[in-house]
């Protein structure tokens, strides 16, 4: 591997660029900041592949990365990122596109024995034996200059990535997997994972289920409020109005600047600035029909359900055991519970899961398939 190259110049990245041209894939990390502002700061871009390694600064760049995107964005070029979504939404934030098509390590490592959600650092120690330092996990990478430390601490992400990518490639055409994964991919390319409308940023907000219909009227009226304002002054939502604080306000309905104060909680110059208008949203919401929450009337198993569950999970243990792979990655519990009684929140429906088990499983509970039993198999007929 040649020296990290640092490109903080229009001619150098013009340079990186051509070589970025020529590669079928590129091994690619972002950092960024995030806590203080609503849209992610980019700060730093590095891309490897096995034979270079580069950190683009888009600080000293900025309005200069048109070219530098038109790349990434390259249908040709696959990008090869772990745990992608942050970095992809960096992309879709400054070049209204996704970067299409993508690889996300995360999501293959359960193919290969690793564990669900498996952290970079566990890879890079599972196929390199490396232990990765993280003396720079919390530097601001906003700041200038970087030191020499701090570029090499950025580049070995994407040095280790390319390398991990090549083995993961490997191990999968040996095992007849490599593509399991292309749907997968592909759902990563869905706008609304990175563009959620405001009227919809309500159904992120954890409590809610313990709420009315009606006090989730008002909970949808004060998030869409908090997100376009958030949006607006580029502020992270909760300095806004914290999540806590909008599922109070839900209950106690406050209508005028007083009964806003008594909020346990509630900041004072929240209330001088936002009071009145708060105060007319939430009056405004309480006319508004009741809303309901997905599953919320059907998350109860029935009698016998929990037979039925039972033994979906012996034909769960019987794929995986055929495919080598850990049960509980194929699917837990919960994602069966989910299949059973909501298949259209049911990940088991999507992907490889859905071609090693889930359809198996949906035509099991269609009655087109029945189990049998043997003392020494389980049968799928």
């Amino acid at each position: 591997m040649n020296e990290i190259q640092f490109v903080d110049s229009v001619a150098e990245l013009q340079d990186l660029c051509q070589k970025m041209q020529q590669e079928p894939w590129l091994a690619i990390d972002t950092e960024f900041l995030r806590e203080k502002t609503y849209y992610p700061k980019f700060c730093l871009l590095q891309v490897a592949t096995l034979e270079w390694v580069a950190c683009v600064d888009p600080i000293a760049l900025e309005g200069e990365l048109e070219e530098l995107f038109a790349i990434i964005n390259d249908p040709a070029i696959i990008k090869v990122l772990h745990s992608c979504r942050q970095d992809v939404e960096i992309f879709y934030q400054l070049s209204g596109k996704l970067p299409a098509p993508v690889y996300d390590t995360q999501l293959v490592a359960p193919l290969l024995g690793f564990q669900e959600n498996t952290g970079y650092a566990m890879l890079v120690s599972g196929f390199l034996n490396i232990n990765l330092s993280k003396i720079h996990t919390r530097t601001d990478w906003s700041q200038r200059p970087l030191s020499p430390e701090q570029l090499k601490y950025a580049a070995d992400d994407v040095i280790y990535l390319a390398k991990i990518y090549q083995m993961m490639q490997e191990k999968l055409q040996a095992l007849g997997r490599e593509d399991w994964l292309k749907e997968d991919f592909e759902q990563l390319m869905n706008e609304d994972l990175y563009d959620i409308p405001p009227e919809n940023a309500w159904l992120k907000i954890r409590g809610k289920n313990k709420l009315t219909g009606k006090q989730l009227a008002i909970v949808q009226v004060l998030a869409e409020w908090r997100e376009q304002l958030a949006k607006k002054d580029n502020r992270p939502k909760n300095w806004v109005l914290r999540d806590e604080l909008i599922l109070d306000m839900a209950k106690l309905q406050p209508l005028n600047l007083k009964a806003l104060s008594d909020i346990r909680g509630m900041n004072d110059g929240f209330v001088r600035r936002y009071g009145k208008q708060v105060c007319e949203l939430i009056d405004n919401a309480r006319g508004l029909p009741g809303l309901k929450l997905k599953n919320k009337a059907n998350n109860k198993k029935k009698p016998g359900q929990e037979a039925v569950l039972d033994i979906l999970t012996g034909v769960v243990r019987l794929r995986a055991d055929e495919n080598s792979l850990n049960p509980v990655i194929l699917a837990t519990r919960k994602d069966l519970e989910k299949l059973l009684l909501d298949e259209q929140q049911s990940s088991l429906l999507h992907g490889w899961r859905f071609s090693m088990v889930g359809q198996e499983l949906q035509q099991l509970l269609q009655g087109a398939l029945s189990v049998s039993v043997d003392k020494k198999n389980l049968r799928v007929q």
